[in-house]
Parts: structure tokens; sequence; C-alpha cells
């Protein structure tokens, strides 16, 4: 499990990590908070009725977009996506 600040410093190689089937745990102030999953490993949870959005908080979509999209382009660029 890595800490909030750590997981923005090393934002990449967390997204990279979770990408080769390694969710990645986040804390903030010592407490589990979140989990970094591939986009696969979600949707085998939501098709296996496994649902974490039912308690997920309402985000802006477009400042989350803003915020991944350096990521997803060159995750598509590649062909990982």
């Amino acid at each position: 499990m890595m800490t909030l600040q750590d997981a923005r410093n090393r934002f990449s190689a967390v997204v990279d990590a979770a990408l080769a089937g390694r969710p990645q745990e986040v804390s903030r102030r010592g407490k589990p908070v979140v989990v970094v999953l591939s986009i696969e490993e979600y949707q085998w949870l939501v098709a296996a009725g496994r649902r974490p959005a039912r308690r997920m908080k309402r985000v802006n979509a477009s400042r989350l977009c803003r915020a991944l999209e350096p990521f997803i382009l060159s995750n598509v660029r590649l062909g990982a996506v």
C-alpha cells in the first residue's frame, strides 16, 4: 500500500502496475481509501455483480477526464486500450 502523496508522485508507475495485473492500494492518513485497477478487472467486477460503483461518490467527469487524458492517450497510441 502506498500513501496518496506517493501515488501522486508516481502516478504513471501506479497505472503501469495496475495494467500489469497488480491493483494498487492507496491510503490517506494511514487508512486504505482507493484501489487503482485495470479497466479489464473493473469490468470483470461489474459483470460479476460486484459493482464497486454503488458506493462511489459523484465526481466531476470532465475534471477526471482532463486529469487522466495523458495516460489514456498514451495507452491508446500504444494499443493498450
